[in-house]
């Protein structure tokens, strides 16, 4: 029997490879219950409860009445999530617990907050589709999510009011994360812009921090109608409704935050090239924050995350994916930018800059 590097096991380490892969195994069985446990907690307010208590130590009690449950149910919940490292507990007498830099992500506000994202991927749309993944496999041309909603992502979330908030929400989570990455590793990038153009950019989260970040910005936070419509009002952010396919407002910089990933290349290379009309040819760059595959090191531990987020985009878009620097490169090229740079981030994404 050959071990995972192709080596010839020894009956001892055959045996030892065999009672790894038995309880290996149980985590794809199991797969989905973290996932679950986790969105069950934000949905009891959990977090919050322990926040609004200074922290911790909350007496199981006391957390039980705070989110008005029974406490041997909250107690199951809770052990799963300490065990999880999720949330800390006393060590000595009754259960009390403690928040911890990862349990305060599933607050549902606050700039570390990932609880809108856990409640869309979470959600029954957002869950169906995978069970067509197979198909989408054996049929390139076939879409999972469509095959689960009748409709693509775009259409469903235009349709459904209700999806289409918690799909701008679960964006905002990310965005914050992603521009304080920007601002603290990469701020550079905006030196000289004094218009940005965020393609794609949702309810606006991202540009209001970015202009609050750079003052000297002045920001279009452009995207579909439906979207726009409702998004928030924000000095020196104006929202503009429209098709990326057909036009991109002008600006000295565009921004493309996790939206070429929903695509194949042929419209990728359209929306760039839409991108590249918009900005002026001298001093003009497209900022593109997006995940490059294998890029980093090999024990990068986001690496697993961006390999997830391509499983992802099989699940739930027709041709998108997450792609590798060739990929990105052929693209940038096709588009007709005369270079680009990338520089990584401590953050799923790294920054690809293209220049006319």
């Amino acid at each position: 029997m050959e071990g995972t590097q192709g080596k010839i096991l020894s009956e001892e380490e055959k045996q030892e490879d065999e009672a790894k892969a038995a309880v290996g195994i149980w985590k794809y069985v199991f797969g989905f219950v973290g996932m679950a446990v986790v969105k069950c907690a934000i949905e009891l307010g959990i977090a919050e409860a322990l926040e609004e208590h200074g922290g911790g130590p909350m007496t199981l009690a006391d957390l039980s009445s705070a989110v008005g449950c029974r406490p041997a149910s909250v107690f199951r919940i809770m052990r799963f999530l300490v065990h999880r490292r999720i949330f800390k507990q006393t060590a000595q007498g009754s259960p009390a617990y403690y928040q911890t830099s990862l349990s305060r992500c599933l607050l549902k506000q606050g700039a570390s907050s990932m609880a809108a994202f856990v409640l869309w991927e979470g959600s029954r749309q957002a869950l169906e589709p995978w069970h067509n993944l197979s198909g989408r496999v054996r049929d390139e041309d076939a879409s999972a999510f469509e095959a689960a909603h009748g409709k693509d992502v775009w259409r469903y979330a235009a349709e459904n009011p209700g999806h289409s908030k918690l799909i701008n929400e679960a964006m905002a989570c990310d965005a914050r994360v992603a521009v304080a990455a920007i601002v603290s590793g990469f701020p550079e990038v905006f030196d000289g812009v004094g218009s940005v153009v965020d393609v794609g950019g949702g309810d606006g989260t991202a540009l209001r921090l970015l202009v609050k970040a750079f003052p000297w910005i002045r920001g279009i936070s452009f995207d579909l109608p439906h979207v726009t419509s409702v998004a928030p009002d924000c000095d020196r952010v104006k929202h503009v409704g429209g098709n990326m396919f057909e036009k991109v407002p002008n600006a000295d910089a565009a921004v493309l935050m996790w939206v070429l990933h929903d695509w194949g290349d042929d419209e990728c290379v359209q929306v760039l090239q839409k991108c590249r009309e918009a900005i002026p040819g001298g001093k003009g760059k497209v900022i593109i924050v997006e995940a490059v595959i294998g890029e980093k090191k090999e024990d990068d531990e986001l690496e697993d995350v961006r390999l997830m987020l391509d499983m992802v985009m099989m699940a739930h878009t027709g041709k998108g994916k997450e792609r590798t620097l060739e990929e990105w490169k052929h693209l940038i090229m096709e588009s007709g930018f005369s270079r680009f740079t990338v520089n990584p981030l401590h953050a799923v994404q790294s920054v690809i800059v293209l220049y006319p």
